[in-house]
């Protein structure tokens, strides 16, 4: 039977999600808990990846197991032994096509920036100490909805086999707070390409790069043209997306 586990994490002390030698990943914590609840070898796909220092409030995998699970029990047990920034939220049984990554319809991610001093949200937010000019931001994110091949954000020698994604929001949002919010949904993201898109808009925002400049790079398809990427510690996997048939994954 085929699994899948809903989860959360606060990605500041791993290397990302997949498995990697010497160095600690959700992942690793993930499957070890698995094996040692289920006492037997348990390897289990993600929805994609995350870098070092990424969060995400929603992550998704997928596993087998030969037998019918109390998925309610599991997860408790799950939270039991997992560290405490790593938490499922659901495990549930799906059909045996069902991939946590190929199955998934869209993801969405989440940018946080704060222009003033705060003890709390600093792990979690990018601070800068100048103004943003928020609607010539959002007037070049609305180009990202024009364009599929995002190879200009891409990180240099990735093994994509594709720069092509089909990006169907990114916007900017100032919030009663004084948070400023970047959401971006796409069917899939290249490596690094978020990081690399909030930097660049960063650029138009401050004024050292006009909308048109922007589209520009766009087009060039050069990671050279566009801005640096922002720190991970901002950056949030928001959500992902499945289609509702049968007994796929919500």
């Amino acid at each position: 039977m085929r699994y899948c586990i809903f989860f959360a994490y606060d990605g500041t002390a791993y290397h990302g999600w997949q498995l990697q030698p010497n160095a600690p990943t959700v992942q690793q914590e993930l499957e070890h808990a698995l094996q040692t609840t289920l006492r037997t070898e348990i390897s289990v796909t993600g929805a994609g990846r995350t870098d070092t220092g990424v969060h995400a409030r929603m992550m998704a995998c997928h596993f087998d197991y030969e037998e019918e699970l109390d998925c309610v029990h599991l997860a408790f047990k799950l939270n039991c032994l997992l560290p405490p920034d790593i938490a499922v939220s659901e495990i549930k049984p799906v059909a045996p096509d069902w991939h946590a990554r190929f199955s998934a319809v869209s993801r969405t991610y989440h940018y946080y920036i704060i222009t003033r001093k705060d003890a709390f949200l600093h792990p979690y937010a990018l601070r800068l100490y100048f103004p943003l000019d928020v609607e010539q931001m959002n007037e070049a994110a609305a180009i990202l909805l024009e364009h599929k091949d995002f190879g200009c954000f891409c990180k240099s020698h990735s093994d994509n086999k594709t720069n092509i994604c089909n990006v169907t929001e990114a916007q900017w949002t100032l919030r009663e707070d004084g948070i400023l919010r970047f959401r971006i949904t796409a069917n899939r993201f290249l490596r690094n390409m978020v990081r690399a898109i909030v930097g660049t808009l960063i650029e138009v925002g401050k004024g050292k790069m006009t909308v048109a400049e922007f589209r520009q790079v766009l087009l060039s398809g050069k990671r050279t043209e566009a801005g640096e990427s922002v720190p991970a510690k901002g950056l949030f996997l928001e959500e992902i997306l499945y289609p509702r048939q049968g007994s796929e994954c919500k």
